[in-house]
């Protein structure tokens, strides 16, 4: 691990879909540069401990299940969900320091997140809000990006949508995205950057979603929580349906297609991180078809920003000795690894 941090420990962050942790064979995962082993016990919930058994540090996640415990598969050790040792093979006595650490998981919204800090202040309350994935309301999918970068060069890029008129020129992207100023605003953990197009040409993934012709009113809505997940609010509208009210009051966006794309980046090791991601939406619900084509294509559009994001990792750490240096289109991002840096000195304080 560097010196310093780059991500909080005390923090939920996603590890997994849920379909992901089995009761059959334990899954491994690294998370702020801790390797850990996921399992389901008999009542179906998760548990996570440490991937190092107490003995001579094979990792568990190698291991089978047995009676929803964890055994080791280089001497048998036998750990359950609370890290405890449960049986020795080789002995009779197990002392009470046999033990590999356990970490607080929370199951929620297809996904499941670990607080690899403090587990006294683990409150299921500081979860990120991501309700749209099993909103009966909403439909769509998602997919996982592991990608070989620092995951703050993630959040950077999402806090800012510029990069679409350039990275993403053939499918989302639009002169009118770059040329539009943001607006930012924050309260707390909380960053929201928005902008605002009218009268615009639709790219060509909206107007395929939207399905007629004319000029469009888009809207980009960027709504971070920290320490790594970021909502973006998107879609467009016929021009003058009401999406974009003149006089201030409520848009209408029923004339329009609506969605939501959920985005939580998960810090692996310092130059690593697993991306957690979804495309939902409110309109022609129950298309299995579309929604396996949105997923696909919106998983296209994604490998465009890794090739760029890893790529400048790659220079990052050939050149330590040059500094990221910011324009007005990067004050969302400049506010989030501000309240990021803050979390972060806030536990060296602490500890």
């Amino acid at each position: 691990m560097s010196e310093k941090r780059n991500f909080p420990l005390n923090a939920w962050y996603v590890v997994a879909w849920s379909h992901e942790v089995g009761a059959r064979k334990p899954l491994a995962r690294t998370l702020c540069n801790i390797p850990m082993a996921l399992w389901r016990k008999p009542d179906d919930s998760v548990a996570a401990v440490d991937d190092a058994c107490w003995h001579r540090l094979a990792p568990l996640s190698m291991g089978a299940l047995e009676d929803g415990q964890i055994v080791c598969p280089y001497h048998g050790l036998k750990f359950d969900s609370t890290g405890a040792c449960t049986r020795m093979p080789s002995q009779e006595t197990i002392g009470p320091n046999v033990k590999v650490r356990a970490y607080p998981v929370l199951e929620q919204h297809r996904f499941v997140l670990v607080w690899p800090g403090d587990p006294d202040k683990a409150d299921p309350a500081l979860a990120p809000d991501l309700h749209w994935n099993d909103d009966p309301e909403w439909e769509g999918d998602g997919k996982t990006m592991f990608a070989k970068c620092d995951y703050r060069l993630f959040i950077d890029n999402l806090m800012d949508l510029t990069h679409e008129t350039f990275v993403h020129a053939t499918s989302i992207g639009h002169q009118s995205v770059a040329e539009t100023p943001l607006e930012t605003s924050h309260e707390g953990n909380r960053v929201r950057v928005q902008r605002i197009m009218e009268d615009v040409d639709a790219p060509p993934f909206w107007r395929a979603q939207l399905g007629k012709p004319g000029k469009v009113d888009r809207w980009q809505i960027i709504d971070f929580e920290a320490p790594c997940t970021i909502v973006l609010d998107v879609g467009v509208a016929l021009t003058g349906t009401g999406a974009i009210p003149k006089d201030g009051g409520k848009p209408d966006r029923s004339q329009g297609v609506n969605g939501r794309v959920l985005n939580t980046i998960t810090p692996e090791t310092d130059t690593t991180c697993m991306y957690f991601w979804s495309l939902m939406r409110n309109y022609k619900m129950r298309d299995q078809s579309l929604t396996t084509l949105l997923r696909e294509a919106n998983a296209t559009i994604f490998v465009e920003d890794q090739i760029v994001l890893e790529a400048q990792q790659a220079m990052i750490s050939r050149r330590p000795d040059l500094k990221l240096r910011n324009l007005n289109i990067d004050a969302g991002s400049m506010r989030a690894r501000h309240i990021i840096d803050r979390m972060i000195a806030a536990e060296g304080q602490a500890g």
